[in-house]
């Protein structure tokens, strides 16, 4: 049996990571991402303001558009301070932040020390779903760094094998 993962990359910052899945640890989130990766898929990514050592990957309202699998998701191996290398799937439901009609789903790339789970809303636990291997998470911050000194970017993830 193959162990799921999910690769993350970004071209302009050289940041190429893989992540595998914490299947056991957060199965209804780590099933959400594996059901949208079926196809590899690019999401626009900032550094986030409020989390600290953060690229926040809003996922596009228009990609979960008609799927079943994006309904509300429970919070698994969940956290308040994510560490480096950890890969959060946060959920807001509809209405919740900002009025917003659409939930939101957002991949968390987190690469220091530091982060912390509090939005304008307040304290929001995330999912954490994967985690970026061990001897990548160097890359994974030089990577993130770059981004952050040069601004937005867009990250693809893809579904890869551990």
């Amino acid at each position: 049996m193959t162990n799921r993962a999910i690769a993350i990359t970004e071209p302009k910052s050289g940041l190429s990571v893989l992540a595998p899945l914490l299947a056991d640890k957060a199965p209804a989130n780590a099933a959400f991402l594996w059901e949208y990766l079926s196809e590899p898929r690019v999401v626009g990514g900032i550094h986030a303001m409020w989390t600290g050592p953060e690229i926040s990957c809003p996922i596009p309202a228009s990609h979960l558009e008609g799927v079943s699998y994006a309904a509300a998701l429970p919070a698994e191996n969940a956290t308040l301070t994510p560490q480096p290398g950890d890969i959060v799937l946060s959920y807001v439901p509809p209405r919740m932040w900002g009025g917003s009609p659409s939930a939101i789903f957002d991949i968390g790339l987190f690469y220091g020390p530091g982060a912390r789970l509090l939005f304008p809303i307040g304290w929001l636990p995330g999912s954490v779903v994967a985690q970026v291997r061990p001897q990548e998470r160097e890359a994974l911050a030089a990577g993130c760094a770059a981004i952050r000194r040069t601004g937005a970017c867009e990250v693809t993830f893809s579904r890869a094998e551990a």
